[in-house]
């Protein structure tokens, strides 16, 4: 997935480091197996509370709207899997 998707108009309001930094997990989770994305998760958990970035609800449905229009099939697939995992906490 290219960075085109930081351009919609309905993420203007989101700090742009913010974006910056969900790009650049979605590119490091691009290849990541099933069995690795629990741990890549936390991880990005855990890196975001060092860096203090964290999402509104506001801003996560936002996101997950444009990547949805974005995503390949493939993508698609792991973003939906991903947000079931979340819906579940």
């Amino acid at each position: 997935m290219q960075n085109d998707w930081m351009r919609e108009e309905s993420l203007k309001d989101i700090d742009p480091y913010k974006l910056d930094f969900l790009q650049a997990l979605l590119f490091e989770s691009n290849n990541l197996k099933r069995d690795q994305m629990i741990p890549f998760l936390m991880a990005v958990a855990k890196r975001g509370q060092e860096k203090n970035v964290s999402f509104s609800d506001e801003e996560i449905g936002k996101i997950v709207a444009v990547l949805k229009k974005h995503a390949s099939p493939e993508e698609l697939a792991k973003i939906e899997k991903v947000m079931a995992m979340r819906s579940r906490r």
